[in-house]
């Protein structure tokens, strides 16, 4: 009968202590996963409203080209010499203005 109440009176881990898991836990996750994404999305947010007709851009294929048209969500982009080469594409697929470096 003692054993059993010694285990009942101090052999646990306190609330306390639980809580103070879980918001390390938290902030650990915001540090490695929500922030960065975060500072990622403004830097590419920044880089769709840079572009202007004309722009040297390279995709995500690592196509360098020239932006012949922007609409909201699609640019069409001009590949080489040849200016039967235009190909529409997703604004996500621009990762770098050579106008910014």
């Amino acid at each position: 009968m003692n054993i059993l109440a010694n285990a009942n009176a101090g052999g646990g881990i306190g609330v306390g202590a639980i809580l103070m898991y879980v918001v390390f836990i938290g902030a650990i996750f915001y540090f490695m996963a929500y922030r960065p994404n975060k500072k990622e999305k403004t830097k590419q947010a920044e880089l769709f409203a840079s572009l202007e007709v004309g722009d040297t851009v390279e995709t995500a294929s690592g196509f360098y080209g020239v932006l012949i048209d922007i609409t909201d969500d699609t640019v069409i982009v001009e590949f080489g010499n040849n200016k039967n080469c235009r190909i529409p594409m997703r604004k996500d697929a621009i990762v770098k203005n050579e106008k910014n470096e």
